[in-house]
C-alpha cells in the first residue's frame, strides 16, 4: 500500500512541484529520474567497457561503477544526488522509480537464464551433474554458516527494531549461508566459450550443476526467507511449517514445469495468430511477469518464477508468430537497458566507510574463503574417470549476479546490514575475478596431464 502511495504521489505530481522554479520555471518530477539514469547507464556503459577490454566480466565494471556513484559523497560532501538510493527506506519518489527498474531487471536477467536452460536439458545431465550441484549447495551452505556464526553475533540494528524479542540471530546465519549456494554459469561459460572448451566433458558437467545450482538455491532462498518474513510477523516456524515452504517450493515449480510443458505450447499456438506487432515479445514478458508475480503470492521470490518461465519457453514455441527474430534477441535491448540498473545500484548501496571497521574486512574475507573453499568440495562429485576434477571446483567459484540478487533480497529483508552487504559484495567481486584467469590456468593443466 505504501508503495501505491509512493506512485501516486509520483504521478499526481501537485502544482507545487510542478512549478517550484517559480512561475517562469518548470520542474518536471521525472527530471531527476532521467537524470539518475543518464548517469547510471553512462557509469555501467563505461566502466563495462573497460573491465571486457582488460578480458573481466561486464558486470564487474557495472558493480564497481555504482561503488564509485555510492561513494561520491566521501570525497565531496555536496556530492550526495544518490544518497537517496542508499537509504533504509526509499522516501524520494525518483529513488522508488529507479529501485522498482532495477527490480525488473533482475527479473528480466533470471528470465533470460531460464530461456539459456530447457527443461528436457535439465533431465539429461548427468549423475556427476547431480552430485557436483548438491555438494554446491551443501558445502557453501555449512561454511557461510559457520563463517556467520563466527563474526556475527547480534541482529541487524533495523531488523532488531522490528521484530518480536524471539528473533533469534541464527536466522541471519542461514541466509548468509544461502547466499553462498549460489553460481554464476554466465561468467564460467563465458570463459568456456571464449577458449573454445565450450564442448569438453567438464564443462558440459559444470554448467548442468550450475543450473540444478540455481534451481536447489532458488528453493533454499524461498525457504530461508520464508522462515525470515513469518519470525519478522511474530509467527515462529516450526519444522511443519519450514516442510510445508519446501513442498509449496517444489510443488511451484514442479508443477509450473509439468502444466507449462502441456500448457505453453496450446497457449503460444494461440497468441501467434495474433497479427499485432511486437506480439512475440510482449506474450513472453506477459509469461515471464505472470509466474513472477504467482511466485510471489506462493511465498517464495519473484525471480523463482522469471526463471521457471524461462526454463519452459523454447524457440519451438515461437515458430508460428511473425517476427524472424529469436525471442533472446528481442529480450536483449530490455536487459542491455534494465539489467545494468540493478548492478550499478548494488553497487551504489555498498559503504566503503564500513571497510574502516577490521570486523567487516574479517567477514569479508572469511565469506570470501568460504565461498572458494566450498565449491572446491564440488570436484569430489565427478563419477567419470580422467576428468579435471580441479577444473570443475574453478567453475563453479564465481558468484556474479546470482550472488547479488540473493543479498539484494537480503537486504530488502533487513536480514543484512550495511557492513555484511559491503562484505557480500566483497566476496562476489573477488569469486568473479579470480575464477577466468584460474579457470585459464587448470584447463591448460588438464590438457598438458592429457597430452603427457
Amino acid at each position: 500500500m505504501k508503495r501505491v502511495c509512493v506512485y501516486s504521489g509520483f504521478l499526481l505530481a501537485t502544482s507545487t512541484e510542478v512549478f517550484a522554479a517559480g512561475s517562469g520555471g518548470h520542474a518536471d518530477p521525472v527530471a531527476p529520474i532521467l537524470l539518475a539514469l543518464i548517469v547510471i547507464l553512462a557509469v555501467a556503459k563505461l566502466s563495462s567497457e573497460i573491465f571486457e577490454r582488460l578480458g573481466q566480466p561486464a558486470v564487474l565494471g557495472e558493480l564497481l561503477g555504482g561503488v564509485l556513484l555510492g561513494n561520491l559523497i566521501l570525497l565531496n560532501p555536496e556530492w550526495n544526488f544518490f544518497e537517496p538510493l542508499r537509504a533504509a527506506v526509499l522516501q524520494e519518489n525518483w529513488a522508488v522509480v529507479i529501485d522498482s527498474m532495477a527490480r525488473i531487471g533482475v527479473l528480466i536477467l533470471l528470465f533470460e537464464v531460464g530461456l539459456e536452460s530447457t527443461v528436457q536439458g535439465m533431465m539429461k545431465v548427468g549423475a556427476s551433474s547431480l552430485f557436483v550441484a548438491v555438494l554446491g549447495i551443501i558445502a557453501p551452505f555449512a561454511l557461510g554458516y559457520g563463517v556467520s556464526w563466527l563474526f556475527i553475533k547480534e541482529l541487524p540494528a533495523e531488523l532488531a527494531a522490528i521484530v518480536p524479542a524471539g528473533f533469534i540471530v541464527n536466522y541471519v546465519h542461514l541466509f548468509i549461508g544461502a547466499v553462498l549456494c549460489a553460481t554464476s554459469v554466465g561468467i564460467t561459460a563465458r570463459v568456456f566459450k571464449d577458449l573454445g572448451k565450450l564442448q569438453t566433458k567438464e564443462a558440459q558437467i559444470i554448467l548442468g550443476a550450475a543450473v540444478i545450482d540455481d534451481v536447489l538455491g532458488l528453493i533454499i532462498l524461498a525457504v530461508v526467507s520464508g522462515i525470515i518474513t513469518a519470525a519478522e510477523l511474530g509467527q515462529p516456524m516450526e519444522v511443519g511449517a519450514v516442510l510445508r515452504l519446501i513442498g509449496i517450493s517444489v510443488l511451484f515449480l514442479g508443477g509450473a514445469l509439468v502444466l507449462g510443458v502441456y500448457l505453453v505450447p496450446k497457449i503460444m499456438k494461440q497468441l501467434s495468430k495474433l497479427r499485432t506487432a511486437g506480439v512475440m515479445l510482449i506474450s513472453a514478458l506477459l509469461f515471464a511477469f505472470a509466474l513472477s508475480y504467482l511466485a510471489n503470492a506462493a511465498g517464495l521470490a519473484a525471480i523463482v518464477g522469471a526463471f521457471a518461465a524461462g526454463l519452459l519457453l523454447e524457440e519451438v514455441h515461437f515458430h508460428g508468430f511473425r517476427e524472424e527474430i529469436t525471442i533472446e534477441k528481442l529480450l536483449k535491448p530490455l536487459a542491455t537497458f534494465f539489467v545494468p540498473i540493478f548492478f550499478v545500484l548494488m553497487g551504489i548501496q555498498v559503504r566503503l566507510e564500513t571497510f574502516g571497521d577490521l570486523s567487516v574486512l574479517g567477514v569479508a574475507a572469511g565469506l570470501t574463503v568460504a565461498a572458494i573453499i566450498g565449491k572446491q568440495v564440488c570436484g569430489w562429485g565427478v563419477l567419470e574417470k580422467g576428468l579435471d576434477r580441479l577444473t570443475v571446483g574453478v567453475g563453479m567459484i564465481p558468484r556474479g549476479e546470482v550472488g547479488l540478487i540473493f543479498a539484494g533480497i537480503g537486504k530488502s529483508l533487513k536480514v543484512i546490514d550495511d557492513a555484511t552487504f559491503s562484505a557480500v559484495v566483497i566476496m562476489v567481486i573477488v569469486t568473479t575475478l579470480l575464477t577466468p584467469p584460474v579457470l585459464k590456468l587448470t584447463l591448460a593443466r588438464a590438457e598438458n596431464l592429457r597430452k603427457s
